[in-house]
């Protein structure tokens, strides 16, 4: 369908590109660590005036491509608490400080933030995925550790839980009588913002797919509460994040999704991928050229 000589050909517009201006390749390391923040201190996109990226995803059928303007991905963050109280027997609690029983109170308290203090039109998630206290039946712990992750599509509202997240661990356990000490992400692992594609980039993007695979092939895609750390180059200029379909058609099982050790990835994808990748940077740089650049004058809030 895409045949080798397309993709050939894309890629040697890439380089004759280089009349016109300069394409900077970025891979993406640690993207679960948040590789791109270091890319950037780096100098990866130094005098870079825009930046294209995709995530495959095994949803969407092979050969289309999905986008959005906008929020495509939430920002993201973590958190740990440990809690601690005073330990004891199990058949005598009344000596004890049950700390199973104050972190059970926190876990459910911490449910209440997306469903009574967010707007309901504002996706949030906090999930608690974490708990470890105890060894034994009969032993009341000393102390329990939580952990989870918050998510939201705007820098504001990720913060409010931040703030709120660590307020209701700290004020829960002082109701059970438990000491309390929350931290969030580390300089290994920074909070994420929320991935927000550029309105002017989508235009761009729309003209060449539609261009190159028809326009039943590029589709809408509904925001996703995972994070991309493709964020952090969207906060210092304009960025556009797109879905590469990879899902066969013919396939009679569901495929594994993404994460999955039994995912597969299908390479019929690649020269796709490659094609739009190489369309949507040469198209790019000539519109410079023609004076009509996109995408140079939108900035999102930061973290």
């Amino acid at each position: 369908m895409y045949s080798e000589f397309w993709l050939l050909s894309q890629l040697i517009l890439v380089f004759l590109g280089g009349v016109l201006g300069t394409v900077v390749l970025v891979f993406q390391p640690a993207e679960e660590g948040g590789g791109a923040k270091k890319m950037i201190e780096y100098g990866s996109i130094d005098n870079v005036q825009a930046i294209f990226g995709l995530h495959n995803d095994p949803l969407v059928p092979l050969g289309q491509v999905a986008c959005r303007p906008g929020p495509i991905a939430a920002g993201s963050g973590r958190f740990q608490a440990e809690i601690s109280g005073k330990g004891g027997h199990a058949a005598i609690p009344q000596h004890a400080i049950d700390l199973i029983l104050a972190a059970s109170n926190v876990i459910v308290s911490l449910q209440q933030l997306v469903s009574r203090e967010s707007d309901p039109l504002d996706s949030q998630v906090v999930t608690v995925a974490k708990f470890q206290g105890g060894g034994a039946f009969n032993v009341i712990p000393d102390s329990v550790a939580i952990g989870g992750t918050f998510r939201a599509f705007s820098v504001k509202s990720l913060l409010y839980l931040k703030q709120r997240i660590e307020e209701v661990i700290v004020g829960q356990a002082a109701v059970q009588r438990c000491n309390a000490i929350v931290t969030f992400n580390n300089e290994d692992m920074p909070m994420y913002p929320p991935t927000v594609n550029d309105k002017e980039l989508h235009k761009h993007f729309q003209r060449v797919a539609v261009d190159m695979l028809g326009t039943s092939k590029v589709t809408d895609y509904n925001p996703v509460m995972g994070g991309e750390d493709f964020s952090f180059y969207q906060e210092r200029i304009p960025g556009y994040f797109f879905i590469l379909g990879t899902k066969d058609e013919a396939a009679q099982e569901r495929p594994a999704l993404l994460h999955s050790p039994y995912y597969n990835f299908n390479e019929y994808s690649l020269p796709v991928g490659a094609a739009l990748h190489a369309s949507l940077a040469v198209r790019y740089l000539l519109e410079s050229q023609t004076g009509n650049p996109t995408g140079n004058e939108h900035r999102h809030d930061e973290l």
